[in-house]
């Protein structure tokens, strides 16, 4: 698989000269394309502040980012804004769905934001909806319909662009564990099937265990990975959970 995404010596600080906290430190990995991979921590381990750094909301105070082996820390605000609009799909907790659109409009106003003709966009919604298993709800408004339902046509929407990366924010932090499992199903499915590279912060070790490979971060720093290989999902959910626990982590599991 290629390279996508390089890591470089990242690292973060916030304060004053006084009072500075490292956020991360001398952080360096690699992602490749079409892979599922996991960042964990527990709460002020720096995760949230790695993905900030990845979906450029927030900047470094030193190290390098490099996208396609493009460096995007140099990057000025407009070509940040275009970066993340080309190549960029994100799932956050609390879904971002506007309620005053259906769900299908709101999939369809990424596609409107890309210059997608109407036609072109609505054959494209219809599609991705029925991959993920909405297409039924499409006129529905987000409050008529479940959590889950609402957080996989979040994933319809990060998907439609087709975006090189998905990064997504502890997506099953607000939802039942019917619901979460049917999630990670389908990111499962975005991964394996429609080849979509995801990168995913999370705390809890059973979504964790839906990953290729998880990278562990304590105090602002990578200090264990794992790879699943072949392993059932249970096995490889038993080895999270021991790391885990020798770094005195939190999960749901």
């Amino acid at each position: 698989m290629k390279e996508l995404i390089k890591v470089a010596h990242l690292e973060k600080y916030y304060g004053s000269t006084d009072n500075t906290t490292k956020a991360l430190n001398r952080v360096s990995f690699t992602v490749d394309g079409g892979e599922f991979t996991g960042i964990m921590g527990t709460s002020g381990s720096g995760k949230t502040t790695l993905l900030n750094m990845l979906a450029m909301i927030d900047s470094a105070s030193s190290g390098h980012i490099y996208f396609d082996h493009e460096d995007i820390t140099l990057f000025d605000e407009e070509k940040q804004a275009a970066f993340r609009k080309e190549n960029l799909g994100f799932i956050f907790q609390d879904f971002n769905l506007l309620d005053t659109l259906t769900l299908e409009e709101n999939i369809l106003l990424a596609l409107n934001l890309h210059g997608d003709s109407n036609k072109t966009a609505k054959a494209k919604a219809k599609k991705i909806m029925g991959e993920l298993g909405i297409y039924e709800f499409a006129k529905r408004f987000p409050y008529q319909v479940s959590g889950g339902q609402k957080q996989r046509c979040a994933c319809a929407r990060a998907l439609i662009t087709e975006p090189k990366l998905i990064l997504a924010d502890e997506p099953t932090g607000a939802l039942d564990s019917k619901s979460s499992t049917m999630l990670l199903d389908t990111m499962n499915a975005m991964n394996s099937q429609m080849g979509a590279t995801i990168l995913m912060v999370t705390h809890d070790a059973f979504s964790a265990s839906y990953c290729s490979r998880i990278l562990f971060l304590n105090d602002g720093e990578v200090f264990h990975e794992l790879y699943k290989g072949t392993k059932t999902r249970r096995v490889f959910l038993n080895e999270i959970l021991d790391v885990l626990a020798v770094a005195g982590g939190e999960s749901d599991a």
